[in-house]
């Protein structure tokens, strides 16, 4: 937004001085930094989450590895 301010001096002619305001481009960056921030934390998370589901199948896959072994011995011994 811009401010006008007009002086009158004794002489004959009149200065116009015009004001802007830098606001609008300190939001900008403020809000530029809020979504690197929230970026990173989203793909941090993101990243954290998959390690854990890695984490889970492969704790799975062992069980059912195990479980495997245990059928086949349970049934040889049937036989």
């Amino acid at each position: 937004m811009a401010e006008e301010r007009i002086v009158e001096t004794p002489t004959t002619h009149t200065t116009v001085i015009e004001r802007r305001g830098g606001g609008g481009a300190m939001i900008a960056v403020v809000l530029l930094i809020a979504v690197l921030i929230g970026g990173f934390y989203l793909f941090s998370r993101q990243g954290a989450q998959n390690n854990k589901d890695a984490a889970i199948t492969s704790a799975a896959k062992s069980v059912g590895g195990a479980a495997d072994k245990a059928g086949d011995a349970v049934e040889k011994s049937t036989q």
